[in-house]
Protein backbone atom coordinates (compact mmCIF):
# COMPACT_ATOMS: atom_id res chain seq x y z
CA UNK A 1 0.00 0.00 0.00
CA UNK A 2 1.48 3.36 -1.13
CA UNK A 3 4.86 1.70 -1.66
CA UNK A 4 5.99 4.10 -4.42
CA UNK A 5 4.85 7.26 -2.64
CA UNK A 6 6.40 6.21 0.68
CA UNK A 7 9.74 5.53 -1.01
CA UNK A 8 9.79 8.94 -2.75
CA UNK A 9 8.81 10.86 0.40
CA UNK A 10 11.47 9.11 2.48
CA UNK A 11 14.11 10.22 -0.04
CA UNK A 12 12.90 13.83 0.32
CA UNK A 13 13.07 13.65 4.12
CA UNK A 14 16.57 12.16 3.94
CA UNK A 15 17.63 15.03 1.67
CA UNK A 16 16.33 17.55 4.22
CA UNK A 17 17.93 15.83 7.22
CA UNK A 18 21.32 15.85 5.48
CA UNK A 19 21.10 19.62 5.09
CA UNK A 20 21.14 20.51 8.78
CA UNK A 21 19.94 24.12 8.73
CA UNK A 22 17.46 24.85 5.95
CA UNK A 23 17.21 27.76 3.55
CA UNK A 24 14.15 28.70 1.48
CA UNK A 25 15.81 27.14 -1.57
CA UNK A 26 16.11 23.80 0.27
CA UNK A 27 12.39 23.84 1.07
CA UNK A 28 11.52 24.75 -2.54
CA UNK A 29 13.68 21.88 -3.83
CA UNK A 30 12.08 19.44 -1.37
CA UNK A 31 8.55 20.57 -2.20
CA UNK A 32 9.27 20.19 -5.91
CA UNK A 33 10.12 16.54 -5.23
CA UNK A 34 7.02 16.13 -3.04
CA UNK A 35 4.88 17.61 -5.82
CA UNK A 36 6.33 15.18 -8.38
CA UNK A 37 5.89 12.25 -5.99
CA UNK A 38 2.21 13.04 -5.50
CA UNK A 39 1.53 13.63 -9.17
CA UNK A 40 3.23 10.31 -10.04
CA UNK A 41 0.98 8.70 -7.41
CA UNK A 42 -2.01 9.93 -9.47
CA UNK A 43 -3.12 12.46 -6.87
CA UNK A 44 -5.45 15.18 -8.17
CA UNK A 45 -3.48 18.25 -9.35
CA UNK A 46 -5.57 20.69 -7.28
CA UNK A 47 -5.01 18.57 -4.18
CA UNK A 48 -1.24 18.55 -4.77
CA UNK A 49 -1.17 22.32 -5.30
CA UNK A 50 -3.15 23.02 -2.11
CA UNK A 51 -1.15 20.48 -0.10
CA UNK A 52 2.30 21.82 -1.05
CA UNK A 53 1.20 25.46 -0.66
CA UNK A 54 0.11 24.82 2.93
CA UNK A 55 3.36 22.99 3.72
CA UNK A 56 5.47 25.88 2.36
CA UNK A 57 3.44 28.48 4.25
CA UNK A 58 3.97 26.66 7.53
CA UNK A 59 7.57 25.61 6.81
CA UNK A 60 8.69 29.18 6.07
CA UNK A 61 7.89 30.28 9.61
CA UNK A 62 10.93 31.56 11.51
CA UNK A 63 10.44 29.02 14.31
CA UNK A 64 10.90 26.22 11.75
CA UNK A 65 13.95 27.54 9.88
CA UNK A 66 15.73 28.62 13.06
CA UNK A 67 14.85 25.48 15.05
CA UNK A 68 17.35 22.85 16.17
CA UNK A 69 15.94 20.18 13.86
CA UNK A 70 13.98 21.80 11.03
CA UNK A 71 13.85 18.59 8.93
CA UNK A 72 11.93 16.74 11.66
CA UNK A 73 9.56 19.68 12.06
CA UNK A 74 8.81 19.63 8.31
CA UNK A 75 8.06 15.89 8.52
CA UNK A 76 5.62 16.79 11.32
CA UNK A 77 3.99 19.45 9.10
CA UNK A 78 3.68 17.01 6.18
CA UNK A 79 2.08 14.44 8.49
CA UNK A 80 -0.45 16.97 9.82
CA UNK A 81 -1.36 18.21 6.33
CA UNK A 82 -1.73 14.63 5.08
CA UNK A 83 -4.18 13.93 7.90
CA UNK A 84 -6.14 17.08 7.03
CA UNK A 85 -6.24 16.14 3.33
CA UNK A 86 -7.52 12.65 4.22
CA UNK A 87 -10.34 14.09 6.31
CA UNK A 88 -8.98 14.95 9.75
CA UNK A 89 -10.59 12.51 12.17
CA UNK A 90 -12.40 9.19 11.87
CA UNK A 91 -15.89 9.40 10.39
CA UNK A 92 -18.17 6.85 12.06
CA UNK A 93 -21.42 5.39 10.76
CA UNK A 94 -24.56 7.39 11.57
CA UNK A 95 -27.07 5.29 13.50
CA UNK A 96 -30.82 5.83 13.65
CA UNK A 97 -32.36 6.89 16.99
CA UNK A 98 -34.29 3.62 16.93
CA UNK A 99 -33.14 0.41 15.19
CA UNK A 100 -32.83 -0.70 12.57
CA UNK A 101 -30.35 1.76 11.10
CA UNK A 102 -30.47 1.58 7.31
CA UNK A 103 -27.56 1.64 4.90
CA UNK A 104 -27.81 1.80 1.12
CA UNK A 105 -24.81 0.54 -0.87
CA UNK A 106 -24.25 2.18 -4.27
CA UNK A 107 -21.56 2.01 -6.93
CA UNK A 108 -20.57 0.86 -10.38
CA UNK A 109 -20.29 -2.77 -11.40
CA UNK A 110 -16.86 -4.21 -10.74
CA UNK A 111 -16.05 -1.90 -7.83
CA UNK A 112 -16.59 -4.55 -5.16
CA UNK A 113 -19.98 -3.33 -3.93
CA UNK A 114 -21.54 -6.74 -3.16
CA UNK A 115 -18.42 -8.08 -1.48
CA UNK A 116 -18.08 -4.87 0.54
CA UNK A 117 -21.70 -5.21 1.72
CA UNK A 118 -20.84 -8.66 3.11
CA UNK A 119 -17.60 -7.36 4.66
CA UNK A 120 -19.50 -4.51 6.32
CA UNK A 121 -22.12 -6.91 7.71
CA UNK A 122 -19.31 -9.16 9.01
CA UNK A 123 -17.62 -6.17 10.65
CA UNK A 124 -20.88 -5.02 12.28
CA UNK A 125 -21.70 -8.52 13.51
CA UNK A 126 -18.29 -8.83 15.18
CA UNK A 127 -18.83 -5.38 16.73
CA UNK A 128 -21.92 -6.62 18.59
CA UNK A 129 -24.56 -5.59 16.03
CA UNK A 130 -27.22 -7.73 14.29
CA UNK A 131 -27.08 -6.92 10.57
CA UNK A 132 -29.43 -8.01 7.78
CA UNK A 133 -28.26 -7.93 4.17
CA UNK A 134 -30.83 -7.24 1.45
CA UNK A 135 -29.88 -8.62 -1.97
CA UNK A 136 -31.51 -5.91 -4.12
CA UNK A 137 -29.05 -5.92 -7.03
CA UNK A 138 -31.27 -7.59 -9.61
CA UNK A 139 -29.38 -6.11 -12.57
CA UNK A 140 -26.02 -7.88 -12.48
CA UNK A 141 -26.22 -11.60 -13.28
CA UNK A 142 -25.59 -13.73 -10.17
CA UNK A 143 -25.30 -10.73 -7.82
CA UNK A 144 -28.07 -12.07 -5.60
CA UNK A 145 -26.55 -15.56 -5.61
CA UNK A 146 -23.16 -14.08 -4.73
CA UNK A 147 -24.50 -12.24 -1.68
CA UNK A 148 -26.47 -15.30 -0.53
CA UNK A 149 -23.31 -17.43 -0.85
CA UNK A 150 -21.23 -14.91 1.14
CA UNK A 151 -23.94 -14.89 3.81
CA UNK A 152 -23.87 -18.69 4.15
CA UNK A 153 -20.07 -18.78 4.27
CA UNK A 154 -19.89 -16.21 7.05
CA UNK A 155 -23.10 -16.90 9.00
CA UNK A 156 -24.76 -13.64 7.91
CA UNK A 157 -28.51 -13.19 7.48
CA UNK A 158 -29.45 -12.36 3.88
CA UNK A 159 -32.90 -11.49 2.54
CA UNK A 160 -33.28 -12.39 -1.15
CA UNK A 161 -36.01 -12.88 -3.75
CA UNK A 162 -36.14 -13.71 -7.45
CA UNK A 163 -34.14 -11.35 -9.73
CA UNK A 164 -37.39 -10.68 -11.58
CA UNK A 165 -38.81 -8.90 -8.50
CA UNK A 166 -38.41 -5.10 -8.66
CA UNK A 167 -35.62 -3.85 -6.38
CA UNK A 168 -38.04 -1.51 -4.54
CA UNK A 169 -40.24 -4.48 -3.60
CA UNK A 170 -37.23 -6.52 -2.46
CA UNK A 171 -36.14 -3.64 -0.22
CA UNK A 172 -39.66 -3.14 1.21
CA UNK A 173 -39.98 -6.84 2.05
CA UNK A 174 -36.43 -6.85 3.43
CA UNK A 175 -37.30 -4.05 5.85
CA UNK A 176 -40.25 -6.08 7.11
CA UNK A 177 -37.93 -9.04 7.67
CA UNK A 178 -35.45 -6.81 9.54
CA UNK A 179 -38.16 -5.77 12.00
CA UNK A 180 -39.26 -9.40 12.46
CA UNK A 181 -35.76 -10.52 13.50
CA UNK A 182 -34.98 -7.28 15.41
CA UNK A 183 -31.99 -6.44 13.21
CA UNK A 184 -29.99 -3.40 14.33
CA UNK A 185 -28.60 -2.67 10.84
CA UNK A 186 -30.03 -3.16 7.35
CA UNK A 187 -27.55 -3.16 4.47
CA UNK A 188 -29.20 -2.96 1.04
CA UNK A 189 -27.01 -3.97 -1.91
CA UNK A 190 -28.51 -1.99 -4.79
CA UNK A 191 -27.96 -2.39 -8.53
CA UNK A 192 -24.92 -0.87 -10.22
CA UNK A 193 -24.09 -0.20 -13.84
CA UNK A 194 -20.99 -0.31 -16.02
CA UNK A 195 -21.29 3.46 -16.24
CA UNK A 196 -23.33 6.26 -14.68
CA UNK A 197 -26.58 6.92 -16.56
CA UNK A 198 -29.96 8.55 -16.02
CA UNK A 199 -31.81 5.24 -15.63
CA UNK A 200 -29.40 4.10 -12.94
CA UNK A 201 -29.67 7.32 -10.94
CA UNK A 202 -33.47 7.41 -11.23
CA UNK A 203 -33.68 3.87 -9.87
CA UNK A 204 -31.33 4.70 -7.00
CA UNK A 205 -33.39 7.78 -6.16
CA UNK A 206 -36.57 5.66 -5.99
CA UNK A 207 -34.92 3.06 -3.74
CA UNK A 208 -33.48 5.80 -1.53
CA UNK A 209 -36.92 7.39 -1.13
CA UNK A 210 -38.34 4.04 -0.03
CA UNK A 211 -35.53 3.14 2.36
CA UNK A 212 -34.93 6.62 3.79
CA UNK A 213 -31.39 5.46 4.70
CA UNK A 214 -29.24 6.78 7.51
CA UNK A 215 -26.18 6.15 5.35
CA UNK A 216 -25.66 6.12 1.58
CA UNK A 217 -22.30 4.39 1.09
CA UNK A 218 -20.50 4.56 -2.24
CA UNK A 219 -18.06 1.74 -2.99
CA UNK A 220 -15.17 2.64 -5.32
CA UNK A 221 -12.09 0.77 -6.54
CA UNK A 222 -8.97 2.54 -5.20
CA UNK A 223 -6.87 1.17 -8.05
CA UNK A 224 -8.80 3.21 -10.64
CA UNK A 225 -7.18 6.42 -9.33
CA UNK A 226 -8.75 9.62 -10.61
CA UNK A 227 -11.65 7.72 -12.15
CA UNK A 228 -12.69 6.76 -8.60
CA UNK A 229 -12.65 10.46 -7.69
CA UNK A 230 -14.82 11.35 -10.69
CA UNK A 231 -17.31 8.60 -9.80
CA UNK A 232 -17.51 9.85 -6.20
CA UNK A 233 -18.22 13.42 -7.31
CA UNK A 234 -20.94 12.31 -9.76
CA UNK A 235 -22.70 10.01 -7.28
CA UNK A 236 -22.53 12.62 -4.52
CA UNK A 237 -24.09 15.24 -6.77
CA UNK A 238 -26.92 12.91 -7.72
CA UNK A 239 -27.79 10.89 -4.59
CA UNK A 240 -26.03 12.76 -1.75
CA UNK A 241 -23.50 10.13 -0.65
CA UNK A 242 -22.71 10.16 3.10
CA UNK A 243 -19.63 7.93 3.12
CA UNK A 244 -17.12 6.02 1.02
CA UNK A 245 -15.59 2.55 1.03
CA UNK A 246 -12.32 2.23 -0.88
CA UNK A 247 -11.72 -1.34 -2.06
CA UNK A 248 -8.46 -3.01 -3.20
CA UNK A 249 -6.33 -0.72 -1.05
CA UNK A 250 -3.86 -3.59 -0.63
CA UNK A 251 -3.12 -3.47 -4.36
CA UNK A 252 -2.85 0.32 -4.65
CA UNK A 253 0.90 1.08 -4.71
CA UNK A 254 0.27 4.69 -5.77
CA UNK A 255 -2.54 5.99 -3.55
CA UNK A 256 -4.03 8.68 -5.78
CA UNK A 257 -7.67 7.86 -5.03
CA UNK A 258 -7.27 7.77 -1.25
CA UNK A 259 -5.37 11.05 -1.18
CA UNK A 260 -7.72 12.90 -3.55
CA UNK A 261 -11.24 11.62 -3.00
CA UNK A 262 -12.02 13.25 0.36
CA UNK A 263 -10.61 16.66 -0.64
CA UNK A 264 -12.31 16.74 -4.07
CA UNK A 265 -15.70 15.20 -3.27
CA UNK A 266 -16.12 16.37 0.33
CA UNK A 267 -17.38 12.86 1.25
CA UNK A 268 -15.61 11.11 4.15
CA UNK A 269 -13.94 7.72 3.71
CA UNK A 270 -15.47 5.39 6.32
CA UNK A 271 -13.90 2.00 5.54
CA UNK A 272 -11.17 0.47 3.40
CA UNK A 273 -10.91 -3.03 1.94
CA UNK A 274 -7.43 -4.52 2.37
CA UNK A 275 -7.77 -8.00 0.85
CA UNK A 276 -10.07 -10.67 -0.52
CA UNK A 277 -11.11 -12.23 2.80
CA UNK A 278 -14.33 -10.97 4.37
CA UNK A 279 -12.32 -9.99 7.47
CA UNK A 280 -9.89 -7.87 5.38
CA UNK A 281 -11.82 -4.70 6.15
CA UNK A 282 -10.92 -1.77 8.39
CA UNK A 283 -12.48 1.46 9.65
CA UNK A 284 -10.67 4.40 8.05
CA UNK A 285 -8.44 6.50 10.31
CA UNK A 286 -6.76 9.43 8.47
CA UNK A 287 -3.95 9.71 11.04
CA UNK A 288 -3.10 6.01 10.79
CA UNK A 289 -3.03 6.04 7.00
CA UNK A 290 -0.86 9.17 6.98
CA UNK A 291 1.55 7.38 9.30
CA UNK A 292 1.73 4.41 6.90
CA UNK A 293 2.33 6.68 3.92
CA UNK A 294 5.27 8.32 5.70
CA UNK A 295 6.74 4.90 6.57
CA UNK A 296 6.13 5.37 10.31
CA UNK A 297 3.94 2.29 10.68
CA UNK A 298 0.51 1.88 12.24
CA UNK A 299 0.90 0.24 15.64
CA UNK A 300 -2.69 0.94 16.75
CA UNK A 301 -4.20 -1.07 13.86
CA UNK A 302 -1.63 -3.83 14.40
CA UNK A 303 -2.52 -4.03 18.11
CA UNK A 304 -6.22 -4.21 17.22
CA UNK A 305 -5.51 -7.06 14.78
CA UNK A 306 -3.51 -8.94 17.41
CA UNK A 307 -6.23 -8.51 20.04
CA UNK A 308 -8.89 -9.71 17.57
CA UNK A 309 -6.98 -12.72 16.23
CA UNK A 310 -4.65 -13.94 18.97
CA UNK A 311 -6.02 -16.04 21.82
CA UNK A 312 -4.63 -14.51 25.04
CA UNK A 313 -4.65 -17.82 26.93
CA UNK A 314 -2.75 -19.55 24.11
CA UNK A 315 -0.26 -16.67 24.03
CA UNK A 316 0.52 -17.14 27.76
CA UNK A 317 0.98 -20.89 27.26
CA UNK A 318 3.29 -20.25 24.30
CA UNK A 319 5.40 -17.84 26.36
CA UNK A 320 5.91 -20.55 29.00
CA UNK A 321 6.97 -23.05 26.34
CA UNK A 322 9.46 -20.61 24.89
CA UNK A 323 10.95 -19.91 28.32
CA UNK A 324 11.18 -23.64 29.10
CA UNK A 325 12.59 -24.44 25.63
CA UNK A 326 9.70 -26.88 24.91
CA UNK A 327 8.42 -25.02 21.82
CA UNK A 328 7.78 -27.72 19.18
CA UNK A 329 6.53 -28.00 15.58
CA UNK A 330 2.89 -28.26 16.70
CA UNK A 331 3.28 -24.89 18.45
CA UNK A 332 5.03 -23.47 15.39
CA UNK A 333 2.14 -24.47 13.13
CA UNK A 334 -0.36 -22.89 15.54
CA UNK A 335 1.57 -19.61 15.40
CA UNK A 336 1.63 -19.75 11.59
CA UNK A 337 -2.16 -20.08 11.55
CA UNK A 338 -2.58 -17.19 14.00
CA UNK A 339 -0.28 -15.03 11.86
CA UNK A 340 -2.23 -15.80 8.69
CA UNK A 341 -5.47 -14.68 10.36
CA UNK A 342 -4.01 -11.19 10.62
CA UNK A 343 -3.63 -10.83 6.85
CA UNK A 344 -0.75 -10.88 4.34
CA UNK A 345 2.70 -10.66 5.93
CA UNK A 346 3.56 -7.56 3.87
CA UNK A 347 0.61 -5.69 5.44
CA UNK A 348 1.79 -6.61 8.94
CA UNK A 349 5.29 -5.31 8.15
CA UNK A 350 3.78 -2.06 6.83
CA UNK A 351 2.30 -1.46 10.28
CA UNK A 352 5.67 -1.77 12.03
CA UNK A 353 7.61 1.53 12.21
CA UNK A 354 10.54 1.54 9.79
CA UNK A 355 9.59 -1.79 8.17
CA UNK A 356 7.73 -0.52 5.10
CA UNK A 357 10.90 -0.70 2.99
CA UNK A 358 11.30 -4.37 3.87
CA UNK A 359 7.69 -5.15 2.92
CA UNK A 360 8.34 -3.60 -0.48
CA UNK A 361 11.09 -6.17 -1.10
CA UNK A 362 8.78 -9.15 -0.60
CA UNK A 363 7.94 -11.19 -3.67
CA UNK A 364 4.29 -11.90 -2.81
CA UNK A 365 4.93 -15.60 -2.18
CA UNK A 366 4.97 -15.46 1.65
CA UNK A 367 1.49 -16.98 1.99
CA UNK A 368 2.43 -19.81 -0.38
CA UNK A 369 5.55 -20.50 1.68
CA UNK A 370 3.52 -20.59 4.89
CA UNK A 371 1.11 -23.07 3.32
CA UNK A 372 4.06 -25.24 2.23
CA UNK A 373 5.41 -25.27 5.80
CA UNK A 374 1.95 -26.22 7.13
CA UNK A 375 1.80 -29.09 4.61
CA UNK A 376 5.23 -30.30 5.79
CA UNK A 377 4.22 -30.27 9.47
CA UNK A 378 0.83 -31.87 8.75
CA UNK A 379 2.63 -34.75 6.99
CA UNK A 380 4.44 -35.60 10.24
CA UNK A 381 3.24 -37.95 12.96
CA UNK A 382 2.28 -36.41 16.33
CA UNK A 383 5.50 -37.82 17.81
CA UNK A 384 7.60 -36.18 15.08
CA UNK A 385 5.93 -32.82 15.67
CA UNK A 386 6.68 -32.95 19.39
CA UNK A 387 10.17 -34.45 18.95
CA UNK A 388 11.65 -33.15 15.68
CA UNK A 389 15.06 -34.53 16.64
CA UNK A 390 13.86 -38.06 15.78
CA UNK A 391 13.20 -37.16 12.13
CA UNK A 392 15.91 -39.12 10.34
CA UNK A 393 16.56 -39.58 6.61
CA UNK A 394 13.81 -42.12 5.91
CA UNK A 395 11.25 -40.06 7.86
CA UNK A 396 12.25 -36.94 5.91
CA UNK A 397 11.72 -38.76 2.59
CA UNK A 398 8.27 -39.90 3.73
CA UNK A 399 7.33 -36.37 4.86
CA UNK A 400 8.49 -34.96 1.52
CA UNK A 401 6.29 -37.41 -0.39
CA UNK A 402 3.29 -36.73 1.85
CA UNK A 403 3.57 -32.94 1.63
CA UNK A 404 4.36 -32.74 -2.08
CA UNK A 405 7.71 -31.06 -1.38
CA UNK A 406 11.36 -32.00 -1.87
CA UNK A 407 13.89 -33.47 0.53
CA UNK A 408 15.78 -30.18 0.24
CA UNK A 409 12.65 -28.29 1.47
CA UNK A 410 12.39 -30.61 4.49
CA UNK A 411 16.07 -30.26 5.37
CA UNK A 412 16.01 -26.47 5.01
CA UNK A 413 12.88 -26.07 7.15
CA UNK A 414 14.07 -28.38 9.94
CA UNK A 415 17.50 -26.69 10.03
CA UNK A 416 15.88 -23.26 10.32
CA UNK A 417 13.51 -24.48 13.01
CA UNK A 418 16.41 -25.87 15.06
CA UNK A 419 18.26 -22.55 14.71
CA UNK A 420 15.17 -20.71 15.92
CA UNK A 421 14.87 -22.98 18.98
CA UNK A 422 18.51 -22.27 19.88
CA UNK A 423 17.87 -18.55 19.65
CA UNK A 424 14.78 -18.91 21.85
CA UNK A 425 16.92 -20.54 24.52
CA UNK A 426 19.31 -17.60 24.25
CA UNK A 427 16.49 -15.08 24.70
CA UNK A 428 13.81 -13.35 22.66
CA UNK A 429 14.84 -10.31 20.65
CA UNK A 430 16.49 -9.14 17.48
CA UNK A 431 18.01 -12.56 16.72
CA UNK A 432 14.57 -14.16 16.80
CA UNK A 433 13.17 -11.49 14.47
CA UNK A 434 16.02 -11.93 11.99
CA UNK A 435 15.55 -15.69 12.02
CA UNK A 436 11.84 -15.34 11.27
CA UNK A 437 12.76 -13.12 8.31
CA UNK A 438 15.07 -15.87 7.05
CA UNK A 439 12.26 -18.40 7.48
CA UNK A 440 10.25 -16.49 4.90
CA UNK A 441 13.34 -16.00 2.69
CA UNK A 442 13.29 -12.23 3.09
Amino acid sequence: MFELLTDRLNKVFKFLSNKGRLEEKDIDDALRQVRLAFLEADVNFKVVKDFTAKIKERAMGSNILEGLNPAQQIVKIVNEELIATLGGGQSKLTQAPHPPSIMMMVGLQGGGKTTSAAKLAYYLKHSGQKPLLIAADNRRPAAIEQLVALGKQNDLEVYAESPSTPSKDICAHGLERAREIAATWVIADTAGRLQIDEEMMAELADVKKLLSPDEVILVVDAMTGQEAVNVAVEFHNRVNVTGLILTKMDGDARGGAALSIRWVSGVPIKFIGTGEKVSAFEPFYPDRLASRILGMGDMLTLIEKVEKNIDEKKAVELEKKVRNATFDLEDFMEQMKELRKMGPFSQILDMLPGMSKLSGKLDGQEDARMKKIEAIIQSMTPEERHKPDIINGSRRRRIARGSGTTLQDINQFLNQFQQMRKMMKGGFGGKMSRNLMQQFKM
